[in-house]
């Protein structure tokens, strides 16, 4: 069964009841230096790899384009030797990435709204905002998930990097919903290890504008960067695997409510598959902009007015589930549509 959303909930590790009030800690921020780099040793599996920037990307979660320039400045070798970025890796190849210290950042810890859903020693359950940043980046760096963390768990893992302590999988922006957050560094590494062996599952509801063809569909199509605009995502050929389950929940007048299961977990990659098949998500500004052009009449002016109450992108992560990284429990979290995306459903509904 799933948990439903609670200010309390009960450790499964324990049978305890966990206070999910925030607190004060005892350290206003993180400031986390320039250190030595560091040193990544990979090997490939016996299936080998098509290519040397692809596996290191996907090992080490790490953009293809910063693994390029990694390759180009000659920190990545193979068998002790220097390496093309489209080289092909034999099964066993020994792979060493050194990767340069990131600039010193400070983190501040600020007292922002957090939804806790469930909270032990090893790990958070967090019910995200919309509008809120899960990690500081350039032009983000106060108000975000991770500053409101620092406040309420002062520390925090950091294997997530010196930007995004704890954080094991990210959301947009303008996308609410469930998140786990690590507290240790064990946990972190178990629940990223889950994460990458597709053992978190995650699902999502979304409102597409049309009609998909089919109630159930798979959509399996590499996603990398939009080579006509690099602040967009795109299917293009040579992108990483993607792989994105649609069933239809409801059927609107012209649009669907639908359950999107995520198999991978590429940047924008629900929003990029369902706008690749025709569909995009209702209120997307990046990627669902002029898909009403050439409508008419009555259908038109619906679309029009459901347009008018989405005031962000229709896209809240409902379900989580995943196997306690101490306990080994099953773990299970569902979060119901939040007022705002409720609100426009139930209008869809009555058209």
């Amino acid at each position: 069964m799933w948990s439903r959303l609670s200010r309390r909930a009960t450790c499964p590790t324990s049978g305890r009841s966990i206070s999910t009030e925030r607190r004060r800690p005892s350290v206003c921020g993180l400031r986390l230096a320039s250190g030595p780099g560091t040193v990544h040793e990979l090997v490939v599996g016996p299936e080998g790899a098509d290519r040397l920037d692809v596996f290191v990307s996907d090992r080490l979660e790490l953009s293809r384009t910063r693994v390029q320039k990694l390759v180009v400045a000659g920190l990545v070798t193979v068998d002790g030797r220097g390496a093309k970025k489209s080289e092909e890796l034999a099964p066993g190849c020994a792979v060493r990435v050194q990767v340069p210290p990131a600039q010193s950042v400070e983190i501040a810890a600020e007292d922002l709204p957090l939804d806790i859903v469930f909270e032990d020693d090893h790990l958070l359950v967090v019910n995200k905002a919309a509008g809120m940043v899960v990690h500081p980046a350039p032009g983000h760096r106060s108000g975000t998930m991770v500053n409101a963390l620092l406040w309420h768990v002062p520390n925090l893992s950091g294997v997530g990097g010196r930007a995004r302590p704890g954080i094991v999988h990210r959301l947009d922006r303008d996308t609410s919903g469930l998140l786990v957050v690590a507290k240790t560094d064990a946990a972190h590494r178990r629940l990223a290890d889950a994460l990458r062996a597709r053992r978190i599952k995650r699902l999502y509801q979304a409102a597409c504008w049309g009609h998909v063809a089919e109630d159930a569909l798979a959509i399996d199509a590499p996603i990398g960067r939009d080579p006509n605009d690099r602040k967009r995502m795109a299917v293009v050929e040579d992108g990483r695997p993607a792989h994105t389950r649609v069933k239809v929940r409801e059927r609107w007048l012209r649009a669907d409510l639908l359950d999107v299961a995520l198999k991978t977990g590429r940047t924008h990659q629900i929003r990029v598959h369902l706008a690749h098949i025709g569909h995009p998500v209702v209120g997307d500004q990046t990627y669902g902009v002029g898909w009403e052009r050439g409508l008419g009449g009555p259908t038109r002016r619906w679309v029009d007015e459901l347009a008018r109450r989405v005031r962000r992108q229709f896209l809240h992560a409902s379900k989580l589930a995943f196997e306690h990284p101490e306990s080994g429990d099953r773990m299970e979290f569902e979060a119901s549509l939040p007022a705002d995306l409720g609100g426009v459903a139930e209008w869809a509904r009555q058209g």
